[in-house]
């Protein structure tokens, strides 16, 4: 009688442990199939854990590093981390670019790049360190700096020359008679000139510089005629009367000097030239820190604190989304790349 019980219970037994691997493995099932929903929303939410490096490529005190500190303060509250600013000067800007191109893309190394860092110097140096598009992924323009066409006032007068028509028509009767500053072979106002001598088909001197400092000085002793000098710097001499401004170079009139018409307004169509920068990450940064990086810097550069220091830097704020700044990006370096060509400018 037990043997035969003993028997009967054995199928029984067998079908509940089936049962319940069945069981088991479903649940192992839904288990696996919702993890990848569950990890990876984690993950994003687990980014920034640590605090982030903004490698500035410039020396500390200029205009980019003052912006960078700026916004590293506004974004530690939002982010929870603390956003610390690292100079890392040398190579025009090459040697903090490339640094911030090898490090991890993990969205704790971005660096402030800049016109010369990403359109300019891909084409002036003999040799790169990186590659400009496939070594990073875009985050988001900061700000644009118009350059604006000044000359020594007596010079002007003297010459009798009173708007960008007039320098245009003296350029053009005197061929090879003025001559323009510029803060050194490749700066963005030596390239500026080049574009307008290009488009006015003119033939003006140039006069490079160790700096632009030095270079306005220059022109304020009348050693020079005229300079695409930042906005910034030469705003102040502009105001007191010691450099007449002619034109902005930027598509766009300046809010700072709204009634300074663009060179485009003034007779040479489709004239564009500005110092801009912005935030680059390294390639492969995953999207959604991207995209989080970007909507962040769009809400400091928002804010009336940045906005003010901008100002005061004679520079306009003007975010864009990761495709749109990578687009804005190739377009600059297909402008540059047949200017620094026509300028014949090369640092080997």
């Amino acid at each position: 009688m037990k043997d035969r019980i003993a028997r009967a219970s054995r199928p029984a037994s067998a079908l509940a442990r089936r049962s319940a691997t069945r069981v088991l493995a479903a649940g192992a099932l839904m288990l696996a199939s919702a993890i990848p929903f569950t990890i990876a929303p984690a993950a994003a939410q687990a980014w920034p854990s640590k605090p982030i490096r903004f490698v500035v490529p410039y020396p500390p005190g200029g205009p980019l590093d003052s912006v960078a500190r700026a916004l590293a303060e506004s974004l530690r509250d939002p982010l929870g981390q603390t956003v610390v600013v690292e100079n890392r000067p040398g190579a025009g800007g090459n040697l903090g670019a490339d640094n911030v191109a090898k490090s991890a893309p993990d969205g704790y190394s971005i660096v402030m790049g800049a016109v010369a860092t990403h359109a300019i110097n891909p084409y002036l140096y003999a040799k790169m360190p990186y590659d400009a598009n496939r070594d990073f992924a875009p985050v988001t323009r900061v700000a644009t700096v118009p350059n604006v066409l000044v000359m020594n006032p007596e010079t002007a007068k003297e010459l009798g020359i009173g708007s960008v028509e007039d320098l245009v028509a003296y350029a053009r009767s005197h061929p090879g008679k003025l001559n323009y500053a510029s803060g050194g072979n490749g700066s963005a106002g030596h390239l500026a000139g080049e574009l307008f001598k290009a488009q006015a088909k003119v033939s003006m001197v140039h006069i490079p510089y160790k700096g632009a400092a030095p270079a306005q000085l220059g022109l304020l002793g009348a050693q020079t005629d005229l300079m695409f000098d930042n906005l910034a710097s030469a705003a102040p001499q502009i105001r007191a009367g010691k450099l007449k401004a002619f034109a902005v170079t930027t598509s766009q009139r300046s809010g700072f000097f709204p009634e300074l018409p663009t060179v485009a307004e003034s007779g040479l169509p489709g004239f564009d030239i500005s110092t801009w920068f912005g935030v680059f990450a390294p390639a492969g940064t995953p999207p959604a820190i991207v995209d989080r990086l970007n909507a962040e810097f769009g809400k400091a550069l928002a804010s009336p604190a940045i906005r003010e220091l901008l100002a005061k830097l004679g520079a306009e704020p003007s975010p864009l989304s990761p495709a749109d700044f990578a687009a804005f990006v190739r377009t600059e370096q297909a402008k540059y790349e047949k200017v620094v060509k026509a300028s014949g400018a090369r640092v080997d």
